[in-house]
């Protein structure tokens, strides 16, 4: 019975169950489909407020996209305008550098046209006097074969002479001792004592016509040592040599230079190595030195200070570093421009460093580079006319002083420093022993040697070359004619010639013809050696004997 109501209430719990389930089902359905039903009013709301807000924001996405628009429009104006400004400028600043390098190009194409002038000059120079130069030997070959041909011919008489002499003289000797009734022994004597006193006054007359030939202008013994000595390291110093005088506008201008308690004066001396002397000469300093470099180094910065006005120990400083800066500068051209007008090549740079500084020496007021120059010239111009190499003699004309420029640290005659300048620098050995032989410091050993002393004589001694305080001036005259006056016989004396020849009158009486030439020598030779003077003298002794009658 149990199991029968069991069967019975089991599938009535299975429908029970079921018919709960469908009921919730459909319940759970229809509060499903008013939530789907209120979801989707709210999605359609959300729909629309998105459409509007979607709207909304696309018109202010296409206004924002027309400003960006007109502002990348503005801004792609602006870059494009400044991009051209930078091509332009760009344009402008290569263009110029253009037109910079091609002004230089051309600087550098006139320049190389110009050399390639002077060397062209150079060469037909060079073939000119090459072709005088063959002119000039052939001509000499032909002299020198004329004067064997004269000399074995006048050889040949000679020692015809010769033998008829000897015979003669055999005749006359056996003559005289017939004659005379004199023994050889005293015959010889008094024919000695004869031709002694004929060889005498033959000799006197030799020896100055071998002088007037061979050694025209020519200066023995130049004694230039006092003022080397003075332009390289002496303490006794001369006004003409060693001091240049400044003009300045106003004596207010000293108290400037010389600063406070000195400071300006002690640091300009200390700087270019010279002395300033600011003393009562109205509108004027001097600078004294003994280098002539370093005193127009010194010349030209305080030109340049004053000019400026601003003057105290660094601008001093500044100004003369710039001033020595220049003047090597201009040394260097100076140096280059005489190589180039004389026409010699090759040279040293050392060595045409002392050229230029040549122009800044001096010797007895003679510049030394003028000096060389014309040296180097006449040198040339001599060689030629002998048929030697005129160009080495120019070339060792124009160094022949190089040594003058050295330093004064180095000691030693100007002849020997040269020479052991210009071994140093290779030159040739021609040009080496004439710079050290043209105060005969060496022996000579090539005529252009020769040459180049004559031509340093020469250039010395023309009138004008070299000048002398007029108190010196006054006194070596004074003293050559009192000189010339303390000779036995001589009644007057007159220097001329600025000192460079003395006329001696004499008494014919006292003086003869044989002892003439010989009073000449003497008074020369003690000239020589109590005298220093630029050049050479001239003694010139005249004997005349007047007659004096009246008509009545």
């Amino acid at each position: 019975m149990p199991e029968m109501e069991l069967y019975i209430l089991l599938p009535m719990l299975v429908g029970l169950c079921l018919i709960t389930f469908f009921i919730g089902w459909f319940i759970q359905v229809k509060i499903n489909k008013s939530k789907i039903d209120g979801a989707e009013n709210v999605v359609k709301r959300m729909i629309k407020e998105a459409e509007q807000k979607s709207a909304e924001l696309v018109s202010e996405a296409e206004k924002r996209a027309r400003n960006f628009k007109q502002d990348a429009e503005k801004t792609a104006q602006n870059l494009k305008k400044e991009k051209l400004l930078e091509v332009k400028d760009e344009f402008y600043k290569r263009k110029q550098k253009f037109d910079e390098e091609c002004k230089i190009r051309d600087k550098e194409i006139s320049e190389i046209e110009k050399k390639i002038k002077n060397e062209k000059e150079i060469v037909e120079k060079l073939r000119n006097e090459l072709q005088t130069k063959e002119s000039n030997a052939q001509q000499a070959y032909n002299e020198y074969s004329l004067k064997i041909k004269e000399f074995t011919e006048k050889k040949q008489q000679v020692d015809k002479l010769e033998s008829d002499v000897n015979a003669l003289i055999e005749e006359q000797r056996t003559k005289l001792q017939r004659i005379s009734g004199l023994s050889e022994d005293e015959a010889k004597k008094i024919l000695f004592e004869s031709l002694m006193n004929q060889v005498k006054l033959e000799s006197a007359q030799k020896l100055q016509e071998v002088r007037d030939l061979t050694k025209l202008e020519v200066n023995k013994i130049s004694k230039n040592i006092v003022i080397q000595a003075i332009q390289r390291s002496a303490v006794d110093h001369s006004v003409e040599t060693t001091v240049s005088v400044l003009q300045i506008q106003s004596d207010e201008l000293k108290g400037r230079i010389i600063g406070k308690e000195g400071r300006n004066i002690r640091a300009f001396e200390a700087v270019t190595g010279v002395d300033i002397i600011v003393d009562d000469t109205p509108e004027a300093i001097i600078i004294s030195g003994f280098d002539p470099f370093r005193r127009e180094i010194a010349r030209i910065a305080m030109e340049r200070l004053i000019a400026d006005g601003r003057i105290h120990p660094a601008r001093i400083e500044e100004v003369v570093q710039k001033v020595e800066k220049e003047l090597n500068e201009e040394i260097i051209r100076v140096g280059e421009q005489t190589l180039i007008d004389m026409g010699i090549q090759g040279v040293n740079r050392d060595i045409i460093t002392l050229i230029g500084r040549m122009k800044y020496r001096s010797s007895y007021g003679q510049n030394v580079l003028n000096h060389s120059i014309e040296v180097g010239h006449i040198a040339g111009i001599m060689a030629a006319e002998l048929g030697l190499d005129a160009v080495m003699a120019k070339r060792a004309g124009l160094f022949h002083d190089i040594g003058k420029t050295v330093d004064r640290s180095i000691e030693g005659p100007h002849a020997i420093l040269g020479y052991e300048i210009s071994k140093r620098c290779k030159e040739h050995a021609i040009v080496c022993n004439a710079i050290g032989s043209h105060h005969d410091e060496i022996p000579m050993e090539h005529p252009i040697a020769v040459l180049v002393q004559a031509a340093d004589a020469i250039s010395g001694a023309r009138p004008g070359a070299r000048r002398e305080s007029v108190e010196a001036y006054s006194k070596r005259l004074e003293k050559l004619e009192a000189i010339a006056t303390s000779f036995e016989g001589v009644s007057k004396t007159f220097a001329i010639q600025a000192g460079r020849e003395v006329k001696v009158i004499v008494e014919q009486d006292k003086i003869s013809d044989m002892l003439q030439d010989q009073l000449a020598e003497d008074i020369a030779h003690k000239i020589q050696e109590e005298m220093e003077y630029p050049g050479q003298i001239k003694i010139n002794v005249i004997r005349e004997r007047r007659s004096i009658a009246y008509a009545k």
